[in-house]
């Protein structure tokens, strides 16, 4: 047996052991279409929406998404990515009140509407407040707007160094999805939405 051949049953082994373990732990799945906004004006929602585009998955992406959006379109699913970037935050003009703001409104309406949160963390320490100023609470303030309301959580793994969103997963119940690096994103969305 040659590497490369060794290599594909190594990985489809993992893969198979991933959706064992992901599925019992998803009694329920999201559905299209969906909304994809961020808490923070962060990047990170377009690592998200490449992936989506792969799996065909019905999306719309808007940085700024209001309880407006949600009534002028059926969506089924909510996706809000959390962290924050103060160069994003001051291109929109906005500061992370605001923004908390517009997150717990769209939240509110979601709920209303019946439409499925999902709340992801996509940029690792980055988005923490391992590289925050001093005083700079923003990050968490994003995660702590979000997370806790959210039906799943969509994390990267060196994102949760410190337990953050398993703690937050075990204490609200909700299934905490880990993925090592950016293009195991699909491995995760996969199950989420049974694709």
């Amino acid at each position: 047996m040659n590497r490369a051949h060794r290599y594909c049953l190594v990985a489809a082994a993992a893969a198979a052991l991933f959706a064992a373990v992901a599925a019992p732990a998803l009694a329920q799945k999201a559905q299209e279409p969906v909304l994809v906004t961020s808490c923070g004006q962060s990047p990170g929602p377009l690592r998200i929406t490449v992936f989506m585009k792969r799996l065909a998955i019905d999306h719309e992406f808007k940085a700024d998404a209001t309880v407006k959006d949600l009534a002028a379109k059926p969506y089924k699913t909510l996706i809000i990515v959390t962290g924050s970037s103060l160069k994003g935050m001051g291109a929109a003009g906005v500061e992370i009140t605001d923004e908390v703001a517009r997150a717990s409104a769209l939240i509110a309406e979601a709920k209303k509407r019946g439409i499925t949160l999902v709340g992801a963390h996509v940029e690792g320490m980055e988005r923490r407040a391992k590289n925050a100023a001093p005083g700079d609470n923003s990050d968490e303030m994003s995660i702590d707007t979000v997370c806790p309301k959210a039906q799943f959580l969509i994390v990267r793994k060196d994102g949760d160094e410190d337990g953050r969103f398993t703690t937050l997963g075990k204490k609200f119940n909700i299934p905490v999805l880990l993925y090592e690096k950016n293009a195991d994103i699909v491995n995760v969305l996969k199950p989420v939405f049974g694709k």
